[in-house]
C-alpha cells in the first residue's frame, strides 16, 4: 500500500503522528491475537471434551436403545437457553450458562416405570449436546475475530510502519537535499556578488 503524502513540513509531522500510533497500538494488538489464539485453543479443547463425554453416554445407553422406541419424544421440551455475554480481548463473547426444559404431565400408571429416568437422561444427554454445539459455534467467532485481528497485525507489521516510515525517509531526504541546493545556491551568488564587488 503506497502511503500519499507532499514534500513538506505539515505532510511529514502528520505522518510521523500516524506512524507513531501504529507503532504503539501494535503491541495491544498481537497482545489481543495471542489472548484470542488462547481463547480458540480453550474452546476447542472444552468443545472436544464434551464430544468425547456425548460419545461415552450414547455408549452407556446403547443397551436400551430399543426402549426408547417406546418413550414419547414429546414429554420433554428446550423452554430456553441461558446465554451472557462476555469481553475477551475486546470481542463480545457468548458465555453459556444452562437449559431448561419443562416436561409434560403424563401418567406413570400408563406409562413405563423408566421414563422418569428416560427423561433425566434425555435431559443430561440434550444439554451435553447443546453445550457442545455452543461451543464449537464460539470456537468459530473467537477463530474469526482471531483472523480479523492477524490480519490487522500483518497490515500494520508488513505495509503500513513501513510505508510511514518510507515515506518519512523520503521527506526527510527531499527536505535535506532543498536546503542544501538551497546554502549552495546562497554561496554562489555571495562569491558572484563578491567578484563583482572586487571588479
Amino acid at each position: 500500500m503506497a502511503i500519499k503524502f507532499q514534500y513538506n513540513k505539515t505532510c511529514l509531522q502528520d505522518l510521523k503522528k500516524q506512524l507513531k500510533v501504529r507503532v504503539s497500538v501494535l503491541p495491544i494488538i498481537k497482545n489481543k491475537e495471542s489472548a484470542l489464539r488462547m481463547e480458540v485453543k480453550r474452546a476447542k479443547g472444552y468443545a472436544h471434551t464434551l464430544d468425547d463425554s456425548l460419545k461415552k453416554k450414547m455408549e452407556e445407553y446403547n443397551n436400551i436403545v430399543r426402549l426408547w422406541g417406546e418413550f414419547d419424544k414429546d414429554l420433554l421440551i428446550i423452554d430456553d437457553v441461558k446465554l451472557s455475554i462476555k469481553k475477551i480481548a475486546g470481542v463480545k463473547t457468548p458465555v453459556f450458562e444452562d437449559v431448561t426444559f419443562s416436561t409434560k404431565d403424563f401418567s406413570l400408571f400408563n406409562k413405563p416405570e423408566w421414563f422418569l429416568d428416560g427423561i433425566s437422561i434425555l435431559k443430561d444427554l440434550t444439554k451435553i449436546a447443546i453445550e457442545k454445539n455452543f461451543y464449537f459455534r464460539k470456537m468459530d467467532l473467537l477463530l474469526y475475530a482471531r483472523r480479523k485481528t492477524t490480519q490487522k497485525v500483518n497490515l500494520y507489521e508488513k505495509i503500513q510502519i513501513p510505508g510511514y516510515e518510507e515515506a518519512i525517509r523520503k521527506i526527510k531526504r527531499f527536505m535535506e537535499d532543498e536546503e542544501n541546493l538551497s546554502k549552495s545556491a546562497q554561496k554562489i551568488l555571495k562569491k558572484r556578488q563578491e567578484e563583482r564587488e572586487a571588479a
